[in-house]
């Protein structure tokens, strides 16, 4: 047997491999799973309760952190988190936590404001928060600039951006009885209202914000005019008393109305934020504009009282212009004063034409020198005339007095100065100062001594009347005595009387026989012997 077929066969060494160990326990996996679990949950609540804004309110009245909800269109958006002053202490931040998918309303031009019971103008919003409480309304703007702090509007907007319409601008110089919420009317249809109203940067007039709703707004042109329709516009002519009212409501509230004058032109629709001017009334508003206007200053030496800026400059009953302004001067050369009316006027209010003439040549300003001339030198002239017994409102009316004084217009002058006549006022006031003088020139001391010696005859004429009514008294006495019946003549006369008396009784009887036999007068009465 060959060396080495017996040994054993060979094993390989062992060697100790060490066992590798893991840092991370099995204990630890809970608390891990248990912290992404929660970050998870952290995560998705803050994706799913929406961003944080803050308001800015001028007060928090009606506004309660945690309960206080912000709604658009009648869908709770968001709720009020906190409430707290600002740091001036003017005003009241308040944190808002808005609902998810709410960011995209969230711009440059959204608008949030307090919902509580209000009335204004014509319009009553917000009394369902009697019994709910107040809340935060939210109107969504248009922009594409994403915003987190806002300011709340004083006051709700009264059209919000979903209503079809649109808005426009009109300029007055007194809001009246406006406000916001008046109702606008069209044809007496109620068509829109007043937005919003504020002052104009030169503190002169207003601009009155309204909002027509569609389809009405196609009917605003820009030849449009819109006119106040507050109360009840009477007017008393040759037809009769005329009332026009817009509506009942027009009447307690106010309101504005709008046309536009048929034209017969095909007119669009005018732009929106269009400004217009927002007249007094509708004969106003109607009133052709002055195309040519002229300034002329008119001299009264008398008083103008119940004359006011806008009366009526009239020619024989038309409007042909208006008083602009008014003043008081001093004549230092002959220490008089008087008053200068100042009124603009429109030639071609007086439909003057001019045979012969084209158009352009009757606008030109020689033409209208050359007609007022003329209108002078045959009388014309401005006079101060009562337009009301009651108001004692004056205006100006300009006619013809063949009689007055010839002058001539010094156009060198600017404005040029018009000729005048005295008022009626005036005119009656110098009769009646005229009658006080005749009378003051009356001798009254002589009328009154021939008075008293004729009074003096008087008396005595009254004397002998009364002695010779004495003497009619006893002339009558002696008759009443006289006729007396106890007296003598009175039995003779009642004798005489008697005797008279049985004579007609007798010729009665005769009469009456002979009517019944007149034959009695040729044969004699039957039974009479004849001889």
């Amino acid at each position: 047997m060959p060396d080495g077929e017996g040994s054993a066969p060979h094993v390989p060494e062992s060697r100790a491999v060490s066992r590798k160990q893991t840092r991370l326990s099995l204990v630890w996996i809970i608390p891990i799973v248990a912290a992404i679990a929660g970050a998870w949950v952290a995560v998705t609540r803050i994706l799913a309760e929406g961003p944080k804004i803050t308001i800015v309110f001028k007060s928090a009245e009606g506004l309660e952190a945690g309960k206080t909800q912000i709604h658009y269109n009648g869908v709770t958006v968001g709720t009020i988190t906190a409430i707290r002053l600002s740091d001036d202490h003017r005003s009241v931040i308040a944190t808002a936590q808005m609902a998810p998918k709410t960011q995209d309303f969230l711009v440059d031009d959204t608008h949030f404001w307090v919902v509580r019971p209000r009335i204004s103008g014509a319009t009553v919003s917000g009394l369902g928060t009697l019994i709910s409480g107040a809340y935060v309304g939210m109107e969504i703007g248009t922009s594409k600039v994403a915003k987190r702090e806002f300011t709340a509007l004083a006051t709700p907007p009264v059209v919000t951006g979903d209503i079809p319409g649109r808005f426009f601008v009109l300029k007055t110089p007194d809001l009246g009885s406006l406000d916001v919420g008046t109702p606008l009317y069209f044809r007496r249809l109620e068509v829109g209202q007043i937005a919003a109203y504020a002052l104009a940067d030169d503190g002169k007039s207003l601009n009155v914000r309204v909002f027509v709703r569609a389809p009405y707004d196609q009917y605003v042109t820009p030849d449009t005019r819109f006119w106040q329709a507050s109360g009840v516009d009477m007017s008393l002519s040759a037809s009769g008393l005329t009332v026009q009212t817009q509506s009942l409501l027009s009447i307690l509230i106010g309101g504005v109305a709008f046309e536009t004058p048929a034209t017969g032109a095909v007119l669009t629709a005018a732009e929106p934020e269009t400004e217009f001017r927002l007249f007094q009334d509708r004969q106003d508003a109607f009133r052709l504009p002055a195309r040519n206007p002229t300034t002329y200053v008119l001299v009264f030496n008398e008083s103008v009282r119940g004359l006011e800026p806008g009366a009526p400059v009239e020619f024989r009953g038309i409007r042909i212009g208006e008083v602009t302004a008014m003043r008081a001067q001093f004549d230092a050369t002959t220490y008089q004063f008087s008053v200068p009316v100042t009124v603009r006027v429109d030639p071609a209010s007086l439909g003057v034409k001019l045979i012969g003439a084209t158009p352009e040549e009757m606008m030109t300003e020689a033409t209208h020198r050359r007609v007022i001339d003329t209108l002078v030198a045959r009388g014309a002239r401005a006079q101060l005339r009562s337009g009301s017994l009651l108001t004692g409102a004056l205006f100006v009316a300009v006619d013809l007095f063949p009689d007055a004084p010839r002058t001539a217009v010094d156009w060198s002058q600017d404005p040029p100065q018009f000729p005048t006549v005295p008022g009626d006022v005036a005119a009656i006031e110098a009769n009646v100062v005229s009658i006080i003088k005749k009378i003051d020139q009356m001798p009254i001391k002589g009328i009154g001594d021939d008075l008293k010696k004729a009074l003096a005859g008087v008396d005595q004429t009254m004397v002998s009347a009364r002695g010779t009514l004495g003497n009619a008294d006893r002339t009558l006495d002696s008759a009443d005595k006289l006729i007396d019946p106890n007296s003598l003549l009175g039995g003779a006369l009642g004798e005489t009387l008697q005797e008279v008396n049985r004579m007609a009784r007798s010729l009665r009887v005769l009469a009456d026989y002979l009517e019944r036999h007149p034959e009695a007068l040729l044969r004699g009465k039957p039974g009479e012997p004849k001889q």
